[in-house]
């Protein structure tokens, strides 16, 4: 995902890294290149947060060994954070 970071990402943005053990080297290589351009990054992650932990500026870990529960964690997350950004962008709009 680095090739992506470089090509759209902008100082000011915000990286979403997903991660359900916070070690998937593709993931933090992009999430290092993020940090290096001024990117904020964000993450998901489970087991005990990984690697990507420790790189992130904001980590929500899923505290489970279960690779499954994670990623159903992880979809909510997503879904909430999407609803969110449409409620600040759109005030409410649909």
């Amino acid at each position: 995902f680095v090739k992506q970071v470089k090509a759209i990402g902008m100082e000011g943005d915000v990286l979403l890294a997903i991660s359900t053990s916070g070690n998937s080297q593709n993931v933090i290589s992009a999430a290092e290149a993020a940090k290096e351009m001024g990117i904020y990054v964000a993450a998901l992650t489970g087991c005990r947060g990984g690697r990507l932990k420790d790189i992130s500026d904001l980590c929500l870990v899923v505290p489970s060994e279960k690779a499954a529960r994670t990623q159903e964690s992880h979809i909510l997350a997503g879904h909430i954070i999407c609803k969110l950004v449409d409620h600040i962008l759109f005030q409410g709009g649909e």
